[in-house]
């Protein structure tokens, strides 16, 4: 039997979705099924409505080995195992003549844990969580938490946390669920033939394609302890997010109430010589963060070493302790040690890796008024960790919408730890570059308008033109505008300002949920929505209630950032430009994915305002701009009012 061609696939699973096939859309499947039978690596630009999820899921599924699929935002998650997932196994099935199989898998903590459930938390909870007479009233919101979770546990089927609807706090999960040190171990604990977590695993390990998250892919990139069921191709989608979230991944932490924890549920388990030297660690450690300023540490200070020397030696002899004592009056004996283990090997591990000093890692204090100083350390850079581990021994596909920055991938790649596109050598992972365009008509469809007559934004205080500009434009847009702030003061001051001077509702960011607000924001169009960081990304209100996306500066990182500014200067110490390789790469990558929020359908219609003169004037805002979608570019205010007015009219003559 002749094997069924790639084009017949992909138009069976996009008829099967309701969908239409774009050119863009065969294009990089065809991409993907090379890169698959090859066993080489791709990085692909799919513009939203390409119908990207299809354009990989197609040929890895007619490929036949085990695939992963590792995605950023839950919302995608879900979308590939509920809906798409499903209707192309359904659609294939025929023509495959087999139902490949497929899984989600998250990391431990996201499982609910029957032992921590049913054994409770062996650790110096707060008192009061439960009246103590009447142990099923709660007192307090997390104890009316609990007892949700206690009846979903009798009807959930996956004990996955993102099935639980609504959802709890952080807080209350926590009391229900452990990360992967803390977890016996299956053979170990009394609930692991119905582990949750360890059902996931065996299901994946079965599974033809396997969807997980950014977040696992580090870890079992990073730990060397394999976390993921082998697997012949990775497919890496929203791929602008990995360097982010494997660089969280690798960040060690700590601060003074962590390691009091620690030494609490260490106390139990140590004589009473090794308890009390973390405890004196500790208190050294807490005196020295007490005065902690917020900034990177080139060097470290020298009290700052005595204490984390003190408080590594310490806890490696705790943890040589741990592991010899016996102590059956201990109720839950090994979950409790585990727990102590997991905590005390933490705080080893940070102490040691910061007095070791690698030139490759970042130190830094952060303060916050209500938590107090953090001490943090992270890597200068991740791109040899990935170049090593991620590229290794299978086929690698990277997609998103925003890959080229500047008009090429080699800025994405070299974050990847990748050489330039086509330089070739031992060591050296090669790999094409492929965008396949958008099924949009960017420069019929968006303008980009560019307010060139502003004043440089400063670092300080408000701008009073800025707020008269926005003004306008939501008032010509008949308001539909969706307001992107390089930071939460920025969109709460003008949240507060335009409040009082227009008559369009104007929703801010944390008031309500993020989807409450975008659905609020959705169902009328004379809404406004403000905020920063995750509405960059986060929102897809396609039709008349989003014609106007306004950022309100370039979103360059803070200066005193201390990880960008870091990287930025061993960029500028081996020769390169730092500031075009970090800051204006980050400000690219963010302005990209802000500009796709205006066009998300083949019937929209819209402008895009930049309310800083910089992307018009400056050296680099040529660079800026070559990232953007392709729109109608102008920096005349009355042009850009115009075609606001316009479309609004249009808009409202529909009757939308």
């Amino acid at each position: 039997m002749t094997k069924p061609s790639l084009p017949d696939l992909l138009h069976a699973a996009v008829s099967a979705v309701g969908g239409t096939e774009r050119p863009g859309q065969v294009a990089m499947a065809e991409a993907v099924g090379e890169a698959i039978d090859d066993n080489s690596h791709r990085l692909i630009q799919a513009g939203t409505g390409t119908g990207k999820s299809l354009g990989y899921l197609v040929p890895a599924l007619a490929h036949g080995e085990r695939v992963v699929v590792a995605t950023a935002t839950l919302a995608l998650q879900r979308q590939l195992v509920e809906r798409d997932l499903p209707r192309t196994v359904e659609a294939l099935h025929p023509q495959l003549r087999r139902r490949p199989q497929f899984a989600m898998l998250k990391g431990r903590s996201n499982y609910l844990c029957l032992h921590r459930l049913h054994e409770g938390a062996p650790q110096d909870e707060e008192e009061g969580l439960f009246d103590q007479f009447e142990a099923a009233t709660p007192t307090s919101k997390l104890g009316k938490d609990l007892l949700r979770l206690r009846d979903w546990a009798d009807e959930t089927e996956t004990g996955d946390r993102d099935d639980l609807t609504p959802g709890v706090s952080d807080k209350a999960w926590a009391q229900i669920s452990v990360s992967s040190r803390e977890c016996l171990g299956a053979t170990k604990c009394a609930y692991g033939a119905e582990c949750f977590a360890e059902a996931a695993r065996e299901r994946a390990k079965l599974a033809d394609v396997v969807v997980t998250n950014h977040a696992l892919l580090a870890i079992d990139a990073i730990e060397g302890a394999p976390v993921l069921p082998q697997h012949e191709v990775l497919i890496v989608d929203e791929a602008h997010e990995l360097v982010s979230r494997v660089t969280g991944v690798a960040t060690g932490e700590l601060t003074p109430g962590q390691v009091n924890r620690a030494v609490k549920r260490a106390a139990k388990l140590v004589d009473e010589k090794s308890a009390d030297s973390l405890q004196t660690a500790s208190e050294s450690f807490e005196r020295v963060m007490e005065l902690a300023l917020p900034g990177r540490l080139e060097e470290i200070p020298e009290d700052l070493g005595y204490a984390l020397m003190a408080l590594r030696d310490a806890a490696r002899n705790v943890i040589s302790a741990i592991g010899s004592t016996r102590d059956k009056s201990v109720h839950d004996e090994d979950a409790v040690r585990k727990q102590a283990l997991a905590a005390v090997d933490n705080i080893h591990t940070v102490a040691e890796r910061i007095t070791n000093g690698s030139e490759y890692d970042v130190v830094w204090y952060e303060r916050h008024d209500r938590f107090g100083a953090t001490l943090r350390v992270a890597p200068l850079s991740v791109s040899g960790l990935l170049r090593e581990k991620l590229f290794e021994d299978r086929s690698v596909v990277l997609t998103s919408a925003t890959l080229k920055l500047g008009g090429d991938f080699n800025g994405v790649a070299a974050s990847l730890g990748l050489s330039p596109e086509g330089v070739e050598g031992d060591d050296v992972p090669v790999w094409k570059g492929l965008d396949v365009g958008s099924p949009f008509d960017y420069p019929k469809q968006g303008i980009l308008y560019v307010a060139k007559h502003l004043a440089t934004p400063g670092r300080e205080g408000t701008r009073g033109d800025m707020m008269d500009e926005l003004a306008e434009l939501i008032e010509a847009a008949g308001g539909r505008t969706l307001g992107l702030f390089s930071s939460m003061r920025g969109a709460k001051a003008a949240a507060e300002e335009l409040r009082g001077r227009l008559d369009n509702p104007i929703l801010l960011q944390g008031e309500e949920t993020l989807g409450e607000l975008i659905k609020a924001f959705a169902a009328d169009p004379k809404t406004c929505l403000f905020g920063t960081l995750s509405l960059w990304q986060g929102v897809d209100v396609p039709g008349p209630s989003c014609q106007l996306v306004v950022m309100d500066r370039i979103p360059f990182p803070r200066p005193d950032d201390p990880l960008m500014s870091a990287r930025q200067k061993s960029v500028e110490e081996h020769g390169g430009n730092g500031f075009m390789a970090v800051a204006a790469t980050h400000a690219a990558l963010l302005m990209a994915q802000g500009a796709g929020r205006l066009v998300r359908a083949s019937g929209d219609r819209g402008v895009v305002a930049v309310l800083d003169p910089r992307l018009a004037t400056a050296r680099y805002g040529s660079f800026l701009r070559a990232t953007l979608p392709d729109f109608w570019y102008t920096t005349d205010r009355n042009q850009a009012r115009r075609s606001l007015a316009a479309i609004d009219a249009g808009a409202q003559a529909e009757g939308k």
